[in-house]
């Protein structure tokens, strides 16, 4: 992901930042609508909404200095430190939410600038009679000369200008606070509102872009000479700077004025302050400061988008990254922010523009503590930041953002989620990149599978003695021959178990076999993601089978246990391959796996649709697991309609009891197996083989069972001679396992 967004000059330091966000913060809201907010909801109220919006933005402002502390935040902002952590698709559907939020933004300031001359506009109707019925008539005006100055002078115009306008700010802050009306109430009621007050919510969705001050510092990245030191620095004090004003503000309004004069009254602070005229003036300094934050910092947004080249038109791309010679402004990033913000300077409702903001910086915020969330988890030694939040602070700040943006208005929540779905479409058809993404949540997945590794390993103990799941591992040599035994191994490991997949190269480790064991790796991937499988590829480098087999055998398992099922296969036209079985069995029964041995033939599985059990007198301690086994395949949606039969062949004094045995085990097992399906053979009459043959010629998998007394006694015939069959699996059980 190329970091195309180093400016050439780069030249604020933290003053800006934390100016940029304290204007906003204590901006056009504070002015306008907070003492409307403490009219309809009381002061215990507003300290909720104060509360609760901090919830919020102090969990944002500290994952964003974690963010910034651990890389270096280039041009863009927010924007950036999204897209290089969720990737460039996501980060871009975002993005451009933002962008959006902050063109708006500007066309919000201006019209509470506007706002600011009430006072004006009543004098002179009073003195002159010179009405002005619409207030567009100040801030369309306003918004031209601003765009204008911006336009021709730069960052530099408006930061020049930021000093002078904070500075006004604090001083008609201060006569706020000093100030101290005539007909103040006598006594300070905590819950007192107008009649039929505006909803909580409703009230916190127009109060809440008060509290966005630190998108508004974050903007400036690109042109901050540390952005790791002035982004955390300014953000946090901004922050917690603005929560004391805010809380204190809270607390003058109550005292000072009554519910109805707060809520009808939207320059209510004139009345309080020692100076009445200085709270216009006030509020024009506030909302003319804000809106050069946002003017500034919207277009860098937009130039940042632009030169990830995120929008399909190549022209767009280039036409946006474009910046002015004179001073390094992004021109034309700059035009269009300033055409959006004119569109909702002619809508010129400040209640609707709000809670536009609202939503789209809540999905912005809840996306930033997000990642801080997630990068906790991920542990990435990469992730390195010298300022730490805390995980469960990112989380709050996270769910709270979500959960808030459908209590403020579920419409604009959905029509929110819906534009940035659409965004997002829309760029993922074109730009494939998503890697910022994959390795967060890649990261999350590694830790959150070791905790549950090292969890299972703990809780082990003699659990698997009483629920036994199969832990199955599978070595072959033959993976690009035949896929019967990834087949198998992928359906006992769909639901019920696990499956590790090892294909076995012969030879010395070094670095040619290496080489070839990652070619090797790649291929099987590549076979495996065309079918529904839950299994672990790997490969191994050994100079036999028989040395493989013992390094396979002592492997962890990935689900946190050790291995208790081993499996082999071979083709019924290459039987010699067996032998490595024989020769080994030794070794498999000296580690308690139970070992299961496919015979492939040109059949294959068939059509899915029948598996046949046998069970014969020398199966004590197989039976169970060979019905286990069944039961946990026909789990799998490929044996969807399949079925089970078992056929049991016992000497003819046997047959009563032991299909009563096979009926309890049934029953007891809750296993889906019609007592129908159950079929006694008198031994005493039949040849075991040929009758297997003649009752399992069309079965699509037969389960045979064998101990180590016939392997020794038999060898390779005992797995053959099963010609004209289906796919067979030998099932051999350690130790008889109870189904439960």
């Amino acid at each position: 992901m190329p970091d195309n967004l180093l400016k050439n000059k780069a030249n604020f330091g933290t003053m800006p930042v934390f100016l940029t966000a304290i204007s906003t913060i204590l901006g056009a809201i504070l002015f306008l609508r907070f003492g409307w907010a403490v009219g309809n909801v009381g002061f215990i109220g507003v300290i909720g909404i104060i509360i609760l919006g901090h919830l919020i933005t102090i969990p944002t402002a500290m994952a964003v200095a974690e963010i910034a502390t651990n890389q270096k935040v280039l041009g863009g902002g927010a924007y950036y430190i999204i897209s290089r952590s969720f990737g460039l698709n996501i980060g871009a559907a975002i993005g451009i939410t933002l962008y959006l939020s902050q063109a708006i933004s500007v066309a919000f300031y201006v019209i509470a600038f506007a706002e600011a001359f009430d006072p004006a506009i009543q004098w002179l109707a009073d003195n002159y009679g010179l009405l002005i019925y619409d207030k567009r008539a100040i801030s369309i005006p306003t918004m031209t000369i601003l765009a204008g100055l911006f336009l021709y002078r730069g960052a530099n115009m408006g930061m020049k200008a930021l000093y002078v306008v904070v500075a006004t700010l604090g001083l008609s802050l201060i006569m706020f606070f000093i100030g101290s009306p005539d007909n103040a109430p006598t006594e300070m009621v905590l819950d007192a509102t107008v009649e039929n007050p505006k909803s909580f919510f409703y009230v916190f969705t127009i109060v809440f872009p008060a509290f966005t001050g630190l998108a508004a510092g974050l903007g400036l990245s690109g042109d901050l000479r540390n952005p790791r030191k002035s982004i955390p620095r300014g953000t946090i004090w901004a922050t917690v700077g603005g929560l004391l004003i805010y809380i204190w503000a809270a607390y003058k309004f109550t005292i000072s004025a009554s519910p109805e004069d707060l809520a009808s009254d939207q320059l209510i602070m004139r009345k309080i302050a020692i100076w009445g005229p200085i709270i216009p003036i006030g509020l024009a300094a506030a909302s003319l400061s804000s809106a050069l934050g946002s003017i500034m910092v919207a277009p860098r947004t937009l130039q940042a988008i632009g030169l990830d080249d995120i929008f399909p038109q190549k022209g767009l791309n280039k036409w946006l990254k474009s910046e002015s010679k004179k001073n390094n402004e992004p021109i034309n990033a700059s035009v269009i922010s300033i055409a959006i913000a004119f569109v909702f300077v002619f809508i010129g409702d400040v209640d609707f523009v709000a809670q536009i903001i609202s939503m789209f910086f809540m999905v912005t915020y809840g996306a930033i503590c997000i990642i801080s969330f997630l990068e906790h988890f991920a542990a990435d030694p990469s992730y390195r930041p010298t300022f730490r939040s805390k995980w469960y602070l990112s989380l709050m700040g996270a769910v709270l953002s979500v959960w808030i943006m459908f209590q403020m208005n579920m419409t604009y929540a959905i029509l929110s989620l819906m534009i940035m779905g659409g965004i997002y479409y829309g760029i993922n058809v074109t730009t494939k990149e998503n890697r910022g993404l994959a390795k967060l949540f890649r990261g999350v997945v590694f830790q959150l599978s070791r905790h549950l590794q090292i969890f299972a390993q703990r809780a082990e103990k003699g659990d698997r003695e009483l629920s036994w799941r199969p832990f199955a591992i599978c070595i072959s040599q033959d993976s690009f021959k035949r896929r019967s035994a990834f087949d198998l191994l992928r359906w006992i490991s769909y639901k019920y178990g696990f499956g590790t997949y090892i294909h076995f190269l012969e030879g010395f480790l070094n670095e040619e076999t290496n080489e070839e064991s990652k070619q090797v790796m790649n291929k099987l991937i590549n076979l495996a993601s065309g079918s529904k499988n839950r299994v672990y590829l790997d490969t191994i480098i050994s100079p036999s089978m028989t040395s493989a087999i013992a390094q396979v055998m002592q492997l962890s398992g990935i689900s946190g246990h050790g291995y208790n099922t081993i499996l082999f296969e071979f083709s019924r036209t290459e039987p010699k391959r067996l032998n490595y079985v024989i020769d080994n069995y030794k070794l498999l029964e000296s580690t308690h796996f139970d070992v299961c041995i496919l015979n492939t033939s040109y059949k294959g599985f068939g059509y899915q649709k029948e598996i046949h059990v046998w069970i014969g007198a020398n199966d004590l301690e197989n039976a169970n697991l060979m019905i286990l086994l069944a039961y946990i395949i026909q789990g799998h949606p490929d044996w969807k309609k399949g079925t089970i039969k078992i056929f049991a062949i016992y000497p003819g004094d046997q047959l009563e009891s032991q299909k009563e045995k096979l009926l309890a085990l049934i029953k007891s097992g809750r296993l889906p197996i019609s007592p129908s399906n159950i079929q006694l053979i008198n031994a005493n009459y039949a040849n075991k083989k040929q009758v297997i043959m003649s009752k399992s010629i069309d079965a699509d998998l037969s389960i045979l069972g064998f101990n180590h007394e016939e392997v020794v006694e038999e060898g390779v015939d005992l797995f053959t001679g099963f010609e004209d069959m289906g796919n067979i699996l030998f099932v051999s059980s350690y130790k008889e396992i109870k189904i439960k």
